[in-house]
């Protein structure tokens, strides 16, 4: 396998799953600033979606997808799952993540795309800039939404580490140093980063 890596949360969220399980895959390094992503060979022949991360498989398979790249490394290694151990564990853990990822984290990463990374993104995609102050806007409301949630929870799936709890860390961790920190109020939330923060698979 190998995995095709760059910076942004997204790929940490794929390089962390990679670090919790202890599977040791190779990388290859692309140009997101200089957009290697959005150009063939890249574009054609490993993600037609021209987005970073992306899994080649032994036998030349491609995946895209943060969740599926990981649903699949789950499926195929040994160890503890990160998804969950029984149909009632996984369900709970795609809630979380589905929850977190539509409401916290797209609206984040197109507040930082259709502002502070304007001239990086317009280009590549369409880019609203007038909807970027109320993106950041969602994305801190669906936090203060989701902070009494884990009141008396170590992990955002109850007492288990999943994959949602890895999804919205990278995505808290990135933009915290790209104007959108997390909110001090929000005591529960914080105490869960600095948690996951404490975790090795962070430093990946």
């Amino acid at each position: 396998m190998k995995l095709y890596n760059s910076m942004g949360p997204n790929p940490k969220v794929v390089r962390m799953f990679i670090a919790e399980k202890g599977l040791d895959i190779p990388v290859q390094e692309v140009d997101l600033i200089g957009g290697e992503n959005r150009r063939p060979p890249y574009s054609e022949k490993v993600n037609i979606a021209g987005q970073i991360p992306a899994l080649e498989l032994d036998d030349g398979t491609m995946l895209g997808e943060v969740t599926a790249i990981c649903e699949y490394l789950d499926a195929t290694s040994p160890g503890p799952s990160l998804i969950g151990d029984t149909e009632e564990e996984r369900a709970q853990t795609r809630m979380m993540m589905r929850r977190v990822d539509l409401n916290i984290c797209e609206p984040m990463g197109n507040g930082f795309r259709w502002s502070d990374g304007l001239q990086l993104f317009k280009e590549r995609m369409i880019c609203l800039p007038e909807a970027a102050d109320g993106m950041k806007r969602i994305a801190q409301d669906r936090l203060t939404w989701l902070d009494p949630q884990l009141e008396g929870r170590t992990w955002l799936a109850g007492e288990r580490f999943t994959l949602a709890d890895i999804l919205l860390f990278a995505f808290l961790d990135f933009f915290a140093g790209m104007g959108q920190p997390i909110n001090p109020d929000n005591k529960n939330i914080a105490a869960w980063y600095e948690r996951v923060k404490a975790r090795p698979s962070a430093e990946a």
